[in-house]
C-alpha cells in the first residue's frame, strides 16, 4: 500500500481540480448597510446544459487518519461544491485524469472555514470530514441524467497526515 501525505489546502495546489472556497483579504464590497462584506464569486460552478444549481445538505461520518482510500468517483455533468457548516478541517482527495482513469490521488488538509468546489469531470475522494458532526452545505448538479462515474483502485492508498488543522473554537 503506497502512503499519500495529506498537505495544506491552497489555491494555487487546487487549482487544477476547482476552487478553494474562502475569505479573501478584504470583501469585493461592503452592504447590508456597511454591516456585511460580500466575497463574490468564489467558484466556478458549471451544471452542463442538462442540469441546474441545486442545495443539499449532508451529514457524514467522520472518517480518521491514516484514512485507507479505495475509491475515487466523478461527476461528468457539473460541478460539486462542499461547504462546511463547522469549522473543522475536513480531508480532499483528488487525482488528474489518466485517459478515463484516475492518476495518483493527491490529498489536502482544510483550514478551518475552508471549503472546496470540484470542478466538472474531477476525480476526488468521497466526502471526509474530520471531526464531527460532519455537516456541509453542497452545492451541485440537479437533473435527470446519471452523473457519477466510481474507479476502484487494485491496490488501496494510504492517506496520512503531520497534523490535522483544528477549530480555534471552543
Amino acid at each position: 500500500m503506497t502512503d499519500i501525505d495529506a498537505l495544506p489546502l491552497t489555491a494555487e495546489a487546487f487549482a487544477p481540480f476547482g476552487d478553494v472556497i474562502t475569505l479573501r483579504d478584504a470583501p469585493d464590497k461592503i452592504i447590508n448597510q456597511g454591516m456585511c462584506g460580500r466575497h463574490h464569486d468564489l467558484a466556478q460552478m458549471d451544471f452542463g446544459p442538462m442540469g441546474r444549481a441545486g442545495i443539499s445538505l449532508f451529514n457524514a461520518t467522520p472518517r480518521t487518519l491514516p484514512y485507507i482510500l479505495d475509491m475515487v468517483e466523478r461527476h461528468p455533468d457539473g460541478s460539486q461544491a462542499f461547504i462546511p457548516m463547522t469549522e473543522h478541517a475536513f480531508l480532499v482527495i483528488v487525482a488528474k485524469d489518466l485517459g478515463g482513469t484516475p492518476d495518483v490521488p493527491q490529498a489536502f488538509l482544510t483550514a478551518p472555514g475552508q471549503g472546496i468546489n470540484f470542478h466538472r469531470n474531477i476525480w476526488h475522494g468521497v466526502l471526509t470530514p474530520l471531526s464531527a458532526p460532519g455537516l456541509f452545505a453542497v452545492v451541485d448538479r440537479i437533473g435527470d441524467t446519471a452523473n457519477l462515474e466510481e474507479f476502484w483502485f487494485d491496490t488501496p492508498y494510504r492517506v496520512v497526515a503531520d497534523q490535522i488543522p483544528r477549530s480555534g473554537l471552543t
